[in-house]
């Protein structure tokens, strides 16, 4: 059987790789030319571990991901405030944790179709899907440039927070998107000097309404991560983000003016932002990753959840000997994948008042909760806060 993947995203490669294992043939198709350069630094924990250790990703993950002692609060400066350590952070989050850029989490996951015997996988970048239809009985996508639509049993939509199989299939964006009050921005820059200043420490500025994050790279480059307060509107256009973040975070300290100063012209600058639907499938077309239940980075579990819910779609499509049942897998994949997807979703809004207060007093309340993850009582609260859930 043939499935199209909307997306080489995180959930599109590992949805492609299990089911390449599994005996199907799949056609990737990806809108960008080539894998993407931006994206922020993730926490990888949760779900995403124990599939990762099962399918056998994880050691591909493991080998790009960065050592982490805590992340650290700080002023202008670069002085500490508060500082979570990332072994408490481990335990408060049940598993092991993997420091990973987004990029290279994606990276990891192309490197590791190696694995799928030579022609079931075919990843195409450069190829946008204009249109995509799906019904009982198969799925077909438009795609630019390609003057006949391609055809499959399965459509699979992993095309993202604004997901264009997602619009065609199941309706506009505007009926699904939760924006969450926050935009979010990345990039990283070559700078030897500010790469050697940060010393391999996760720094986020200890802010109001506003946070920049600095990490120097193992290449010497350095990573900057930038969310800030704003409607979930559209804003004046992309060729604006760099002015726009020039302008929302001067007088954060040298460090971070330093590192705007090398913002690239066209960052990657979006809406944090929730996807909320009643149903993630229709006909034979499924929605993973963020294209069906993006949880924002709020929730900080969006690669977990992207690797976890396609290992299991996989799980419930590999074995399925004819297009007539592929219904029912994705049935069973949405009742058992829904809860999860859930609790993270109210775990991200939970947390939005810690990950970027709007106030003094809500600053005053994280440096708090922080300097107390040591005490009894207090780390069940830290853990709910931070992966959804409490901890004994």
């Amino acid at each position: 059987m043939k499935a199209v993947i909307a997306g080489a995203g995180i959930a599109g490669l590992v949805a492609a790789r299990q089911l390449g294992l599994a005996g199907w043939q799949v056609e990737v198709l990806e809108k960008s030319r080539a894998p993407r350069p931006d994206g922020y630094m993730m926490d990888f924990f949760g779900p995403g571990v124990e599939a990762s250790e099962r399918i056998g990703l994880y050691p591909y993950l493991a080998d790009v991901a960065y050592h982490v002692d805590a992340v650290e609060y700080v002023d202008s400066r670069l002085r500490p405030r508060a500082r979570l350590d990332y072994e408490q952070f481990a335990r408060l989050a049940g598993a092991n944790v993997l420091s990973l850029l987004r990029p290279d989490m994606e990276r990891a996951a192309l490197a590791a179709l190696a694995d799928v015997p030579a022609g079931r996988v075919q990843v195409r970048y450069g190829a946008r899907v204009t249109k995509a239809w799906a019904d009982a009985n198969g799925a077909r996508v438009t795609v630019d440039g390609r003057p006949r639509p391609v055809e499959a049993d399965l459509l699979i939509g992993a095309d993202g927070v604004h997901s264009c199989v997602r619009a065609s299939v199941f309706g506009p964006e505007r009926d699904y998107l939760r924006p969450l009050g926050m935009r979010a921005a990345a990039f990283t820059a070559a700078d030897a000097g500010l790469n050697a200043s940060l010393a391999g420490r996760f720094l986020l500025t200890d802010t109001v309404g506003r946070m920049a994050g600095l990490y120097g790279l193992r290449d010497g480059r350095v990573a900057g991560f930038f969310a800030y307060r704003a409607s979930g509107g559209p804003e004046s256009g992309p060729d604006d983000a760099r002015e726009r973040l020039r302008r929302q975070f001067a007088g954060l300290g040298d460090a971070v003016d330093r590192l705007l100063e090398l913002c690239p012209a066209h960052p990657y600058d979006d809406v944090v932002a929730q996807v909320v639907m009643p149903a993630w499938r229709r006909g034979r077309c499924v929605l993973i990753g963020d294209a069906s239940g993006a949880v924002s980075l709020l929730a900080g579990q969006g690669g977990s959840l992207a690797v976890a819910g396609a290992a299991l779609l996989a799980d419930l499509l590999g074995p399925v000997g004819s297009p007539a049942g592929i219904g029912a897998a994705l049935a069973e994949f949405e009742q058992r994948w829904r809860p999860v997807v859930e609790e993270a979703q109210s775990a991200g809004r939970r947390a939005a008042s810690s990950f970027l207060p709007a106030n003094s007093f809500q600053r005053f309340m994280r440096r708090w909760i922080i300097r107390a993850t040591h005490l009894p009582g207090v780390a069940p609260l830290v853990a709910r806060q931070i992966v959804g859930r409490t901890v004994t």
